[in-house]
């Protein structure tokens, strides 16, 4: 699996090289500058925005700046006024040696629309450099017998300015023997040659001495000197001859030192001394004699310092062959430097953008150059990235990239991302570099706040104090920063008229919610509204929540007597048959409570009685009872008193007052009852507005009893003229109405209207009790009316 992975890959990174090479053909018109060297840190070389045609201020908009191979930085862009200005004094032979015309391509990067513009500096050389002589004196040997005409080769000098500057010509101190002649090579370089005029006669002058000068073209010349010093010797009439006259040979340029690179050969015919032959440099170079040895007597080159493909990739090497009598022959070594893959690619960033909008498109993350010293496939590159991220790399022009986004990304998903750039050569072993950037992606408000529930239920207590912390909503935004900060309001009712902002507030920072008014079960036991939590962002975004806010009751309210009614001016008198038995119904204390559940549960209890023992009161229904039988030694008028109490923590409580009175008898003469003796009236603690109520509620009812005593009174008159009568003994009579009680009477009971004192036969007062004493019988032709003890008198329920 390994392996075929590995193949994968390999092809993928052969078509992204092909993909690059068609793109990399795309250029820009090349641009071409120039500068002479040695000139001053920050001199002007050109108007980059005259050249390019843009305006001065559109440099500084779209980013632009200069970029050299090998991160090197000659030149500096001002992109306000796009002026080109020298970051470094610049040598031309530290740049270019004797290459002639001295050209540094760069590249002009423009970021924002993403351009590339070739250009071009050629430094122009100045006269900064004299010819000089390697060698402080040459040392020739001449045979006595040397033909006039005969030409003698020198070491030339070196000149390390090119053109014009560099070395021009020769000349030679006078003498009567020699001149100078100059030969120009293939290659543009000038050599001296030493030309005899007349024989020497080594017994007149054994040994001549010679100044050879050397002077450059430049406006004002330099020179060099040597000496040169003639030897006149015997006759030697046969020149060393090499075997090869060209030496070709290939060295890796990882050799070592001290490697044996080529031997040269030469032989010579001659014998004894003339036949002793030397091997010397000719015309070397100082970079040729510092990184080869020449064996003088061998003729053996050996690499006596390392070679290195990027700086020199071949040497060409003069060595001229010298036999004892003076003659001398030259050859040619050529030495091919072998490329290795030694040097790993590298990738310098110009541009990086972080962090980028989450929502932003296909964005330009990064732009990077990528280069290799090295050469052929071993200088071939392809760049890739992690497989998992949404990026992508676009090759451009001259070996340039551009890291670019393929869509817009989430935060919320990922913030941030470390991008490793892997640049991989295609040599063998393969090198490769990384090269990690962190791109960090900002917040946009995409997100709205989110509730922590859709529907929120909180409960309260009545009565509470104002500004009272009731609960808190929560809400969360998945943005950061400024998006992600969320305040809380509430919405207006769509409907209804509840005064929401006056019973309620929010904190619009923490969302806690206050009851700004004290809250009363009995007037609103429950309501809702909604909060609305809205971001930071611009535009905000924002989300509802609904709050339902449920009252709990608290007993806060006392029971209310509804009757015997407590603030009338007349208080109704019950009244008991004499005769009545235990368990005998008085009457009925009714109350009720505003309080909900078992805070309005009642119950009854008699506190205080005239006749104590006569009168019990049931604790559950309020109902007055007799509790024995009444005797001739308890008096006319009872007075009770009953506490009505509820089931609330703490328990509430009511004083109920009844007037009872003992009578024998319900005729004539026992309703004419004097005036009951004023009682204290008791304060009223309800309030205004039930006082209203209860009256209206007493007026309803008053009217709907009269109405009912005028429907029975007419019935009763229609049955007594058809000669109806009752037994009470026997069956209930028909007009009777049988009541049962659930929860406020127990029992069935009859009930006849209870006058007030005074009032004689027409003011209607209460409904009370009928005693179950035999009526008389109705005698035909005489009115049911005319009976005193039944005139006034009426059955219901």
């Amino acid at each position: 699996m390994e392996r075929e992975g590995t193949m994968i890959l390999q092809q993928r990174q052969v078509l992204f090289f092909f993909v690059l090479l068609g793109v990399s053909g795309v250029a820009s018109e090349l641009q071409q500058f120039s500068v002479v060297e040695e000139m001053e840190r920050g001199s002007f070389v050109a108007n980059v925005a005259k050249a390019l045609g843009l305006e001065v201020g559109e440099l500084s908009n779209r980013g632009a700046g200069v970029v050299f191979k090998g991160n090197k930085e000659y030149l500096q862009l001002h992109p306000k006024t796009g002026d080109l200005l020298l970051r470094e004094k610049l040598d031309r032979e530290e740049l270019c040696g004797p290459a002639d015309p001295c050209v540094l391509p760069f590249q002009i990067l423009l970021e924002n629309p993403f351009q590339i513009v070739r250009a071009e500096l050629t430094v122009e050389d100045v006269n900064d450099h004299s010819p000089v002589f390697l060698d402080t004196e040459m040392v020739l040997k001449i045979p006595e017998n040397t033909f006039p005409g005969t030409v003698f080769i020198l070491e030339n000098a070196q000149d390390l300015d090119v053109g014009t500057n560099s070395l021009q010509n020769y000349t030679i101190s006078p003498n009567s023997h020699f001149h100078i002649q100059i030969r120009d090579s293939s290659k543009g370089r000038r050599y001296p040659e030493l030309v005899l005029d007349k024989v020497l006669d080594r017994e007149e002058q054994p040994e001549v001495r010679l100044t050879l000068t050397a002077v450059d073209g430049g406006a004002i010349p330099r020179s060099g000197t040597v000496q040169i010093r003639i030897l006149v010797v015997d006759i030697n009439d046969n020149a060393p001859v090499f075997t090869q006259s060209q030496y070709e040979v290939q060295i890796p340029e990882n050799s070592s030192i001290g490697s044996l690179v080529v031997t040269v050969s030469a032989t010579d015919l001659d014998a004894g001394n003339n036949a002793d032959i030397s091997y010397t440099f000719l015309h070397a170079s100082e970079n040729i004699r510092k990184t080869f040895q020449l064996s003088e007597k061998s003729g053996e080159l050996y690499l006596k310092e390392e070679v290195d493909f990027e700086s020199i990739q071949s040497y060409t090497i003069n060595i001229q062959a010298t036999d004892g009598g003076g003659l001398s022959a030259e050859c040619t070594v050529i030495v091919q430097v072998i490329d290795l893959n030694d040097n790993p690619p590298e990738l310098t960033i110009s541009s990086l953008t972080s962090p980028i909008p989450e929502n932003s498109p296909e964005t330009v993350v990064a732009v990077f150059r990528v280069s290799d010293l090295d050469s052929g496939e071993n200088g071939k590159m392809v760049c890739s990235i992690q497989d998992d991220l949404p990026f992508a790399l676009k090759p451009s022009v001259e070996n340039f990239y551009t890291l670019v986004t393929e869509g817009a990304l989430d935060r919320e998903s990922r913030a941030e991302y470390n991008i490793t750039i892997t640049v991989t050569d295609l040599g063998s072993p393969r090198l490769k570099s990384e090269h990690n950037i962190t791109v960090l992606i900002s917040d946009v408000n995409d997100n709205p706040p989110v509730f922590t529930q859709r529907t929120y239920k909180l409960y309260v207590q009545e009565n509470n104090s104002p500004a009272l912390h009731i609960g808190s909503v929560s809400a969360s935004d998945r943005d950061s920063g400024i998006n992600a900060k969320v305040t809380y309001s509430l919405l207006p009712p769509e409907t209804g008229d509840l005064p929401l902002f006056s019973y309620i507030s929010i904190n619009s920072d923490n969302g806690h919610l206050y009851a700004l008014r004290s809250l009363d079960y009995e007037a609103i036991q429950a309501f809702q509204f909604t909060v609305r939590a809205t971001d930071g962002g611009s535009p905000a975004l924002s989300s509802q929540a609904l709050v339902e806010v449920l009252v709990q009751d608290e007993n806060d309210n006392s029971p209310f007597v509804l009757y015997p009614l407590q603030n009338g001016t007349a208080p109704c008198n019950d009244l008991v048959p004499r005769a009545a038995e235990p368990g005998y119904l008085v009457t009925k204390v009714v109350a009720v409570d505003r309080d909900w559940g078992q805070n309005s549960w009642l119950s009854y209890q008699l506190v205080k009685a005239t006749e104590p023992g006569l009168f019990s009161v049931w604790a559950h229904n309020g109902e007055v009872h007799t509790a024995r039988p009444i005797s001739e030694r308890d008096a006319i008028k009872q007075r009770l008193l009953v506490l009505v109490k509820d089931n609330g923590q703490p328990p509430l409580s009511t004083a109920a007052t009844l007037n009872v009175l003992l009578v024998d008898g319900f005729s004539e003469p026992y309703l004419q009852l004097p005036d009951a003796t004023k009682e204290e009236v008791q304060t009223d603690s309800l309030t205004t507005y039930l006082v209203i109520s209860l009256a209206s509620v007493s007026f309803l009812f008053l009217v709907s009893v009269i109405i009912f005593i005028v429907i029975r009174l007419w019935k009763r008159k229609r049955n007594a003229s058809e000669g109806r009568h009752f037994d009470p003994n026997g069956p209930f009579p028909s007009y009777l109405v049988d009541v049962s009680g659930t929860g406020t009477l127990s029992q069935n009971y009859q009930y006849e209207v209870c006058l007030t004192s005074g009032s004689g036969t027409n003011e209607f007062k209460f409904l009370k009790p009928i005693n179950p004493t035999p009526l008389p019988t109705q005698t035909t032709g005489k009115d049911s009316s005319e009976n005193p003890n039944l005139r006034n008198s009426f059955f219901f329920t």
